[in-house]
């Protein structure tokens, strides 16, 4: 390989992860300050984790449309437009003088967000060579996973320094920053073939319902981000409540537990192979519950250890599910990911706010019980729905982190 491909590679491969970082970065970003939002707005824990639920229930309504619209325009130009987009209402969320603009700022952030990470996963498919596509594929997860980690990090950290206004505003220029460096590195498509037309990508899209077996595993996708909005929303508040006080840096640092599950899931493929998809499903499941009954402990070091367990099980069940969507999706495999996408994040959107519910009436042993019974649906499915026996998966790489 010459030097001069090798850092043509390089450089794609940073755009790529510098794409995940960005995206990732703004989605998850209130978690960590969701209870200084409460105070600050005079809002009930339920009403400040629409925060959070707004921008995952955009996310799933625009997903399974921005793959379709992407065969058509074209996929650099699409994620490029994206991401100077979404700097806006970024920005406008730090200035939002209620909780209402700002919730209402948050749901214009996740419409933009698809048309970057949804885009992304389809120009790695096309542009690298097959035995390196799950490279790349990798490279992209780590930059989400370490977005993800980082966005609610520097909210945390940074709203105990200059307020949670300009710790959004720093979000805002450092995914402007990302815009101007992906417009310079990545490269424009050279294998993209342009689609029929929307209305056809639409009607191939919808065949997919046809299948149980991808039915069966959006129902699962559901289930996975439904408890991790639940968990990860609703903990914040119990941590920053006596006996623990912990300030938006130390809720933020504790999400550092989030990239366990980055470390563990390059291993889900190897586990698979051996044990096989449903054995292992379900046990990984099992240990997800662990992982709850944990966080009901009083010493905090349970608690960190309980959310550590969450994650990466929760993390090895999405690299799993996508994975078996990629090998039982029929045809369109893009399509049948968008609608995967729109399931994981419908999800979401109903954990948070019936998080909220639970939170209301019961407290975190009320959130704590409703996740519990999601894990037994989620296992109930794969056992009952899920084939016994399937071809091989090429790769378990998540199409994107919680």
């Amino acid at each position: 390989m010459t030097a001069a491909k090798s850092q043509l590679l390089s450089t794609r491969q940073f755009a790529v992860f510098l794409t995940g970082f960005c995206c990732f970065i703004n989605l998850y970003s209130m978690q960590a300050i969701l209870p200084l939002l409460s105070a600050e707005f005079v809002a009930s824990a339920a009403d400040a984790a629409t925060v959070v639920t707004a921008g995952t229930l955009a996310v799933a309504m625009i997903a399974p449309f921005t793959g379709a619209a992407a065969d058509v325009i074209g996929r650099k130009r699409v994620i490029i437009a994206a991401m100077f987009i979404v700097t806006i209402p970024t920005f406008m969320a730090a200035l939002a003088p209620t909780l209402a603009q700002l919730v209402f700022w948050r749901f214009v952030q996740g419409l933009v967000l698809p048309p970057i990470f949804v885009v992304i996963i389809a120009y790695i498919g096309e542009e690298w060579p097959r035995h390196e596509a799950a490279t790349a594929a990798g490279v992209y997860t780590s930059g989400a996973s370490i977005g993800g980690f980082s966005g609610r990090f520097i909210t945390g950290m940074f709203s105990d320094i200059i307020g949670w206004r300009g710790a959004v505003m720093l979000l805002a220029a450092i995914t402007l920053a990302g815009a101007i460096a992906m417009t310079l590195l990545l490269p424009r498509e050279k294998k993209f073939v342009r689609s029929e037309g929307l209305l056809v990508s639409i009607k191939q899209m919808l065949r997919h319902f046809r299948n149980p077996q991808l039915v069966a595993t959006y129902a699962v996708g559901f289930g996975v981000l439904f408890n991790f909005i639940a968990t990860f929303t609703f903990i914040s508040f119990r941590l920053a409540a006596a006996p623990y006080n912990l300030s938006s840096t130390a809720l933020g640092t504790i999400f550092v537990v989030y990239l366990t599950g980055s470390v563990l899931t390059p291993l889900a493929g190897w586990v698979v192979g051996r044990f096989g998809r449903r054995h292992f499903m379900i046990a990984n499941i099992v240990m997800w519950g662990l992982g709850i009954a944990l966080t009901l402990a009083e010493p905090l070091w349970l608690i960190i250890l309980g959310l550590a367990l969450c994650a990466a099980c929760g993390l090895i069940c999405q690299a799993i599910s996508t994975g078996y969507v990629t090998i039982t999706a029929q045809f369109g495999r893009s399509s049948a990911v968008g609608l995967y996408v729109t399931s994981f994040y419908l999800g979401g959107s109903v954990g948070g706010t019936l998080g909220g519910v639970a939170w209301t009436h019961g407290g975190w042993a009320a959130c704590a019980a409703m996740t519990a019974a999601m894990l037994v649906i989620m296992a109930s499915v794969v056992f009952f729905a899920w084939a016994r026996r399937v071809p091989a998966a090429p790769a378990t790489t998540p199409i994107e982190p919680p």
